[in-house]
């Protein structure tokens, strides 16, 4: 037994959060994907079956009220809260990740003052995911603004008095990075701008503080490292004194003060209630809500802990087991600034991806170079990172090319 094995079943051994993998359906694939698409948890089949056949097939129209259907998006809103470090009443789910950047976006131009107040410049994160900086370019257009794309370290130099609304990534999606969620929401809001965050890659794994770092609008997956499965509804934050002035670009039928009152004139529900659009997606949200389940009695800080020993011990391996020069880690090496992932450049790495998968090691890879390996410390252990980096070591031995810059 060499010393990494030996070293992997020891703090396996001792892992407080080990048990909790026995609450989602597993096999013996290492599992490193969970930041694409987390794994399904054990209780969601069932729960999806009551729901089909006794709640929709059986009382039909009657669970909207007996089912709690209706306030589905605000009860589920409320369970995710304290995993992003917020207090209930805050979110709402429902509606993609786009749509909801969308509502965020144009919400906080308008709650800035927008271009006749003079704020006319929406910043945005230059390595954004793609969706991100699409819908950025066009809610700055639709409300008259200007749009910036810059990187978050450049964000507290080109703040100004111009600046309406910031949206920022709390991880990049490439490389994992973690941003200064705190100092960055401090310096928009000394510009008198408001802070937007997408919570997509560290909701789930690591400490988020929405309420504690003053964040003014958060948005969010729930199909990552929540495990609300594929397609699952996203999320969105209004923190709570800014509710009342929160005026979403779509102002839908059940984010109506009297939905059912069927009145040709808008008025706009109170509280987190106002980003609440159509008819909610009942199906996948009591699947994201039965998935939620499995962080019973789980502490976020738990979560990090274990996220950040899964990734150290990781570049450990890879270290031991992976010759020099055939990858290059682009995952910042502080925990500071680390989320719950490791990307790696290397040549090839499409194909070694493949090949990494065929031997039942599953990360995704990164156009052009990227292979990102995701750490979900609910169901990942010791000894699946031992087993990934030394697969890893031996298909690029196979076979692989190494990284030459």
């Amino acid at each position: 037994m060499s010393e990494l094995t030996f070293k992997a079943q020891e703090w396996d051994a001792g892992d407080e959060l080990a048990g909790v993998r026995s609450r989602f359906v597993l096999d013996d694939v290492v599992y490193l994907d969970g930041n694409s698409l987390g794994a399904l948890p054990a209780a969601v089949p069932g729960r999806v079956e009551d729901v089909v056949r006794r709640q929709w097939g059986s009382l039909r129209i009657r669970s909207w009220d007996e089912s709690g259907w209706w306030t589905a998006p605000e009860r589920i809103g409320d369970r995710i809260a304290p995993l992003v470090g917020a207090a209930a009443g805050q979110i709402v789910v429902g509606d993609s990740t786009s749509v909801n950047v969308f509502k965020a976006l144009v919400g906080a131009v308008r709650l800035a003052g927008g271009p006749d107040s003079g704020r006319d410049e929406v910043i945005v994160d230059e390595s954004t995911f793609p969706t991100d900086g699409y819908i950025a370019e066009s809610a700055a257009r639709m409300t008259g603004c200007t749009l910036r794309a810059v990187t978050p370290a450049e964000v507290p130099g080109v703040l100004s008095g111009r600046t309406a609304a910031v949206l920022l990534n709390h991880v990049d999606y490439r490389t994992g990075r973690l941003h200064d969620l705190p100092g960055l929401t401090a310096a928009v809001h000394a510009a008198g701008a408001i802070a937007v965050w997408d919570l997509c890659h560290s909701a789930g794994a690591l400490p988020v503080g929405l309420d504690a770092h003053g964040v003014d609008l958060a948005v969010g997956c729930t199909y990552k490292y929540l495990n609300g499965g594929p397609g699952s509804p996203a999320y969105l934050y209004v923190r709570r004194e800014l509710q009342d002035r929160f005026d979403s670009p779509l102002p839908g039928w059940t984010s109506h003060a009297d939905p059912f009152g069927m009145s040709p004139s808008y008025a706009p529900a109170e509280g987190a209630l106002r980003g609440r659009v159509g008819t909610p997606d009942i199906l996948s949200m009591l699947a994201l809500e039965a998935a939620l389940e499995v962080w019973d009695g789980v502490s976020v800080e738990a979560v990090r802990a274990k996220s950040l020993a899964l990734t150290d011990f990781f570049l450990e391996c890879v270290a031991s087991y992976v010759d020099d020069g055939r990858v290059e880690c682009v995952t910042p090496l502080a925990h500071r600034e680390r989320g719950s992932q490791v990307a790696l450049r290397c040549e090839d790495a499409g194909e070694v991806m493949k090949r990494l998968i065929e031997r039942g090691v599953v990360g995704d890879f990164r156009h052009p170079d990227v292979l990102r390996f995701g750490f979900t410390p609910l169901y990942v252990g010791f000894a699946d990172v031992e087993r990934a980096a030394r697969v890893l070591g031996e298909t690029l031995d196979a076979g692989g090319r190494g990284f030459s810059g």
